[in-house]
């Protein structure tokens, strides 16, 4: 699993599996949304300071593709 992915390059990735991202309103702080029609969104945190996303998220991204039949 890579250890320098940034917030950027997830949000591509995600795009590419057809979400779309979703602030979740002006209390929601870090958290952002992708939202896909036929799939269950998923939540992540916009890192900060820096821009890489942690690993537990990269964890939780990878699980969510995998259940939503994207990744084998």
């Amino acid at each position: 699993m890579p250890t320098n992915f940034t917030f950027e390059e997830m949000e591509r990735l995600l795009l590419i599996f057809g979400y779309k991202k979703s602030n979740k309103g002006k209390t929601s702080g870090s958290r952002v949304i992708f939202k896909n029609e036929d799939k269950r969104p998923i939540m992540i945190h916009k890192p900060h300071p820096g821009n890489i996303i942690k690993s537990y998220a990269m964890k939780q991204v990878l699980n969510d593709l995998t259940d939503a039949g994207f990744i084998k």
